[in-house]
């Protein structure tokens, strides 16, 4: 495809120039800024440029979406233009870190942490549900729980327990491989230190406050040095500053320690002096700091309780845009361990409910197809416990739906705390969250999601349209220009232009291949796993849909196969994603994980080449979800149509559960 230099022009114009551009990349869709002022950017100007499918600012970065295929010759004529240096996607993520705020830059680390171990207390948390229903009292008995009545189930209820209990019990040996690792150190060490912060032979923290109480605690003594032999269960600063000391020591050693002694030397030093000062410093210092947080907060909770909940509960989704929410996985935690019941979790179960009835109700208020299909898939997957793409998607495009998801969060959240309900665990949030709460608070929880059910989607629906209606009055005596000749507009206000088209291109019916007439062009999963709506994917570029329509697949395997016979347009040079061409003309773009670039083509092996052609079924390329995985990048897969493509009249999708090359998860109807 040609570009237009002038629309090219236009883009570092609109984010403040090039002396307002510190770094920049791009990847395969999007260009990537590390700007000096942010506030400069023109947005209404890029929204306007033809070249931009979309925009957003996240970690530091400004991105500013061009679809694959295009953004690497936007980028080398931006490069011209601006005379700047090319960068390699870690300068600028590097230039971008640079000018977080140490609060920024903290939230970013906890995140950086506890995200990866998240699958693990997800899983615990819906089992501990399950043990919940088995063995709470009340349930469906007068008094009784399921396993009183039916002893039978006693020992199924333990093993699951037991189950779901491990990744509370060795919560320090998960902190600790995930710290280390995001720290710089060997992710095995982290793990050897979490796993003797909970050795068998030290004192449970679960059981030390009635040791004190009791004069019982045991200790060790160092020459007259007495000190406390006390694990660190359910504990997450003593860890975390352990984790971090060891990582340092580590990189020291490595630095000065000869490679043929190395193995003898670093690991025995790091893990002895670390464990050591675990022990006698480090541990009861951070152990005292993080039972005075958990006091605080308790003290606030039952002192000003519907305060509490009016504010956490109201505010839960602004934490969520700015990534602050991630900071309160670790005093969740913290509260966990220490009290056995947080009172925080259920607020935000409550908080996901609530934007996700917001983003329904714009269903009844939207006109434009695309985005009440956006509004639909959105909320579904907020009422699951990802809110991400209804408020990025939906709630925030229109503002007034997020602030009524915030107002029927907040009555909810004063309607738990005052109440007092709490859950047992963390990790499912949204309408599944009830399996996290105590089963004696079931009754109040259910009235509370009512109320995040209602409030928002009442508020959202009488205010919306309301305010399309009072739009349509002041529109009605507007006449409609005609648009011009250069640009296109699609009743959903995608505007295309004749500078996204090559004028070199064929010029053969895009519905026609060789001499046969093409209606519609089925393309085949081309990976084994669960296809999805994008709506899923965690990325604002892909879930709000600005390159194109497309499905996302979840892979179960570790193959890409090639969807239909097919020249090979582009191999992106980190190897994680490949565009194939139709004879038709069509373009297809797979994308394997989100922010997989980082990489730089670790655990990848393509076996393609641009310009091959491939037939329906041959393996493009594989990865190692291992090494996607340690990363903490998600695998889900996009496969896009990219915008642009005259030919394309519409794209029905198709999700469920697919085999490569066997399910079609993609209909895509040509002009003809």
């Amino acid at each position: 495809m040609a570009i237009d230099k002038k629309q090219v022009q236009e883009i570092v114009r609109a984010v403040g120039g090039k002396e307002n551009i510190e770094a920049a990349t791009h990847c395969v869709t999007r260009l990537r800024f590390a700007l000096y002022d942010e506030s400069k950017v023109d947005t209404e100007s890029l929204d306007q440029n033809d070249l931009v499918k979309g925009q957003f600012s996240s970690q530091g970065q400004f991105q500013v979406v061009i679809g694959p295929g295009l953004v690497d010759k936007v980028y080398d004529e931006m490069i011209q233009i601006t005379g700047g240096d090319r960068s390699s996607k870690d300068d600028v993520k590097a230039v971008a870190g640079k000018k977080q705020n140490p609060i920024q830059r903290a939230i970013k680390t906890l995140s950086d942490i506890f995200i990866p171990i998240l699958p693990a207390i997800i899983t615990a948390g819906l089992l501990l549900g399950i043990n919940n229903i088995l063995t709470g009292p009340g349930i469906f008995f007068d008094g009784k729980s399921l396993v009183d009545v039916y002893p039978a189930w006693k020992d199924l209820a333990s093993i699951i327990n037991t189950i779901a209990s491990t990744a509370f019990t060795f919560l320090p040996a998960l902190i600790g491989w995930a710290a280390v690792k995001r720290f710089g150190g060997s992710p095995l060490l982290g793990i050897v230190l979490g796993l003797i912060l909970v050795h068998p032979d030290l004192l449970s923290a679960y059981g030390y406050a009635d040791a004190v109480n009791d004069g019982t605690v045991p200790t060790w003594n160092l020459f007259g040095w007495e000190i406390e032999k006390i694990g660190y269960q359910g504990q997450v600063l003593p860890v975390l500053v352990s984790a971090y000391l060891l990582a340092k020591m580590e990189i020291f050693l490595n630095k000065r320690v000869h490679d043929s002694i190395k193995l003898l030397v670093v690991a025995p030093v790091t893990l002895l002096i670390t464990g050591f000062l675990a022990f006698t410093i480090i541990g009861p210092v951070t152990f005292a700091i993080a039972n005075a947080i958990t006091s605080g907060l308790i003290y606030v909770y039952d002192s000003y309780a519907a305060l509490g909940g009016l504010i956490y509960g109201g505010l839960y989704a602004l934490l969520v845009i700015t990534g602050m929410h991630h900071t309160f996985l670790a005093v969740d935690v913290q509260l966990i361990g220490s009290q056995g019941g947080t009172f925080l979790w259920p607020m935000l179960a409550l908080s996901n409910i609530a934007q996700g009835s917001a983003a329904l109700a714009m269903m009844l208020v939207l006109r434009e197809k695309k985005m009440r299909g956006l509004a639909a898939t959105s909320s579904v997957s907020a009422f699951l416990g990802v809110t991400e793409p209804a408020i990025f998607g939906v709630n925030i495009r229109y503002r007034y739906p997020f602030i009524f998801g915030m107002i029927g969060s907040a009555i909810g959240g004063v309607l738990l705390t005052m109440n007092n309900v709490q859950a047992t665990s963390i990790g499912v949030g949204g309408v599944p969250g009830f399996l996290s709460i105590f089963p004696n608070k079931w009754g109040v929880f259910f009235i509370g999601m009512a109320i995040v059910l209602v409030v928002p989607f009442v508020l959202t629906v009488i205010f919306g349209r309301a305010k399309m209606r009072k739009e349509d009055r002041n529109a009605s005596n507007e006449t409609v220009a005609e648009p011009k000749a250069a640009t296109s507009q699609s009743a959903s206000g995608v505007t295309s232009s004749a500078a996204n088209t090559d004028p070199n291109q064929r010029t053969r019916s895009a519905a026609q291949v060789g001499d046969e007439a093409v209606n519609t062009l089925e393309i085949m999963a081309p990976l084994t796993g669960q296809a999805v709506s994008l709506e899923q994917v965690p990325d604002p570029a892909f879930a709000e849909k600005q390159m194109g329509e497309g499905v996302a697949i979840e892979p179960s395997g570790n193959v890409v196969v090639a969807p239909f016979d097919a020249q090979v347009a582009h191999v992106i040079k980190s190897k994680h994603a490949v565009i194939l061409e139709h004879a038709s003309g069509l373009q297809v773009l797979i994308h394997v994980g989100i922010n997989t670039v980082s990489l730089k083509g670790e655990g990848f092996n393509m076996h393609v080449e641009a310009g091959e052609h491939v037939k329906a079924g041959q393996k493009l390329l594989e990865f190692d979800r291992k090494v996607i995985e340690d990363a903490g990048y998600p695998l889900i897969t996009p496969i896009i149509i990219p915008d642009g493509q005259d030919m394309v009249e519409r794209v029905e999708v198709t999700t469920g559960d697919v085999t490569s090359n066997q399910n079609g998860v993609l209909k895509v109807h040509l002009k003809g």
